[in-house]
């Protein structure tokens, strides 16, 4: 490794109390480790909710002796009621969303492997940093909260879906059960984590653009330190909507305003303003509360994807053994995406009585982010072309990403269009296409990261055969889960219904549910051997060297795990792109970034070609 002493502004000694080492740490590879563990332990959470609401969808009115026991209001008898099934679909959908798909690939992975990449010794603003894990983890309990405090005994939490849509969430306790003290919390909670997102934001941005170590021109950062940037400005631009909406809508609820309110609403039996527990409103609009949820939630959709696009670019190089094909054209793809995002948020509202000119550009420019999502997806096929493709358990699942974001990406294509978009919108086809694009490919990639990055977090591999078995049976398990669910869709059963046994036309479909909740069932169980390779790994895992896959860029030329400067105060210098692998005349079939150029070339030459292969001249 190549490097000089660095007087460093940002540097900060070593902790020597198991507080602030472990705790309060203002490490960015401690505090990246930090928002992992609470991802892990969310997503436990939103996991065991989803596999609720199969039980019921699939075997209605059953009695669950134990959820008898511990939810007696909202399963007298251990039987659901349907306020209680709705609540458990929001808070699923919350914490998921929140705390699982937007903080582990940024939060967790970006945060420990970012400044290593861009060879800096920590973020920009070690202290900030460290409040935007704190922020982060007291909206995670706020939202917990919600769960046992929710004003209903009925219901574990609000019950109007993850979106929170007005009226319904302005009203109070008045429009059902949870919507009291839990949409309270539910508000608090989302408010927390939109401040938290924001602290986090800035130190990426700052990061990034200040702190590169000599050489490290913008064209040789790795995609996924592309990736967690635009991620960054996505966040700065999107979550302060948001936040400001959830403000309002507080408003509404304690201090009487009329946001997005109408005047004249009759709800269970009660006019506005004939009642003290629903008093007068007047002018507000339940439409511009959709406006400034979807001008936030459609950029969260790549928030939440665009961290595992850049992890698997990266992986997908490493075991091909060949440069990213197209490396530019991957940078201006992952801008693209990222600008578009922020002119498409009405393909969610084309039901709500928009013009049709509105909902015809929304569409135009909807279907227009195919292109640089074309673009990513044939350059990832590309870069596997002629490869020594090493089938590792992080490369199997960065090529599962690909597969699952096509097939969830195809379907948005549908979605897209006004007129298929009508019939189809509150149906089961939408819940199938965003789990596939958003969620479970969003997993997959972290999934992914987690097999790469784990030597270089712990030092030591986690069992590859383990690994294999989870991809597998992870693989094909959601694939049962949403392809079955695309059917149901086009059939025309409605999402967020507790149950379908009164529909007589859904009835001949009751068998494909069955098979979709064993399927959940069996994904959700796999997950428990991924657990068990994680932390046993962590301890009795092989012992992994400082390189174990042979990659190139600066992660790899640091000791299994880092020090606590990342680079035991020797910043390295950069020769060369991010890729450089299969290099004509090279001593291996991969350089690192900081192996100089070859004595012969010309100065100022080096690093010109942008394409992450810098070495491949002729």
């Amino acid at each position: 490794m190549s490097g000089e002493s660095h007087e460093a502004v940002h540097r900060h000694p070593a902790p020597t109390s198991f507080i602030r080492k472990y705790i309060f740490s203002l490490d960015h590879k401690v505090i990246g480790i930090q928002y992992i563990m609470l991802a892990l332990a969310a997503v436990l959470v939103g996991m065991t909710m989803s596999v609720l609401m199969r039980m019921n969808l699939s075997w209605p009115g059953t009695n669950w002796p134990i959820l008898g026991t511990l939810f007696p209001g909202g399963a007298p008898g251990g039987a659901m009621n349907p306020e209680f099934y709705l609540s458990l679909v929001t808070m699923h959908g919350t914490i998921m969303v929140f705390f699982v798909l937007t903080t582990a690939p940024q939060g967790g992975f970006g945060n420990y492997f970012l400044p290593i990449q861009i060879g800096a010794e920590d973020m920009a603003f070690p202290v900030l940093n460290m409040l935007s894990f704190w922020v982060t983890f007291v909206g995670f309990i706020v939202i917990l909260a919600a769960i046992f405090f929710s004003g209903s005994e009925s219901t574990v939490g609000p019950i109007g879906g993850w979106t929170g849509y007005a009226p319904l969430s302005a009203l109070g306790q008045i429009a059902g059960p949870g919507q009291g003290m839990g949409m309270n919390l539910w508000i608090i909670s989302i408010a927390i984590f939109c401040v938290g997102s924001l602290l986090g934001a800035l130190n990426f941005i700052t990061t990034l653009l200040n702190m590169r170590t000599r050489g490290m021109s913008l064209m040789r950062m790795p995609l996924t330190c592309w990736a967690w940037f635009t991620t960054a400005v996505l966040a700065l631009l999107s979550f302060p909507v948001l936040l400001g909406g959830g403000i309002l809508l507080l408003l509404d609820r304690l201090a009487g305003t009329s946001f997005f309110i109408p005047g004249g609403l009759y709800v269970s039996g009660i006019l506005s303003g004939t009642n003290p527990n629903f008093p007068v409103h007047t002018g507000g609009s339940p439409i511009l509360w959709q406006h400034l949820f979807w001008f936030f939630g459609h950029p969260e959709v790549y928030i939440a994807i665009l961290p595992g696009m850049g992890a698997t670019s990266h992986i997908l190089a490493t075991f091909a053994r060949k440069p990213v094909f197209g490396y530019r054209a991957m940078v201006f793809a992952i801008f693209a995406i990222g600008l578009l995002g922020f002119f498409v948020w009405g393909h969610h509202m084309f039901i709500s009585g928009m013009s049709p000119y509105s909902a015809m550009t929304f569409s135009i420019l909807t279907l227009s982010i195919g292109v640089p999502s074309a673009v990513k997806t044939f350059n990832w096929l590309g870069t596997l072309w002629g490869g020594r493709i090493r089938f590792t358990t992080p490369m199997l699942f960065a090529i599962g990403f690909v597969s699952l974001f096509v097939a969830g990406g195809i379907t948005g294509l549908v979605l897209g269009q006004t007129s298929l978009d009508l019939p189809m919108h509150d149906t089961y086809f939408v819940t199938a296409h965003f789990h596939l694009v958003m969620g479970v490919a969003s997993i997959f990639g972290m999934f992914s990261a987690t097999y790469f990055w784990f030597p270089k977090m712990f030092g030591r591999l986690m069992n590859e055969s383990l690994g294999k078995f989870h991809f597998w049976v992870t693989f094909i398990g959601v694939y049962c889960i949403f392809v079955p669910m695309h059917t149901m869709g086009i059939v025309g059963m409605p999402r967020r219904f507790a149950q379908f046994t009164e529909y007589e036309y859904l009835k001949t479909l009751h068998p494909l549910v069955v098979f979709v909740s064993i399927a959940a069932i069996a994904t959700v169980l796999v997950q428990i051997v991924f657990y068990f390779n994680l932390f046993w790994s962590m301890f009795k895992g092989k012992r992994a060297g400082e390189n174990p896959w042979e990659a190139t860029t600066l992660e790899w030329t640091t000791s299994s795990p880092p020090p606590h400067d990342n680079f035991a105060g020797h910043l390295p210098v950069v020769y060369r792109g991010p890729y450089e692998f299969a290099v004509p005349g090279a001593a291996n079939d991969f350089v690192m970034q900081t192996q100089p150029e070859i004595a012969h070339q010309p100065v100022g030459q080096e690093g010109t070609s942008g394409n992450g292969h810098d070495g491949h001249r002729h």
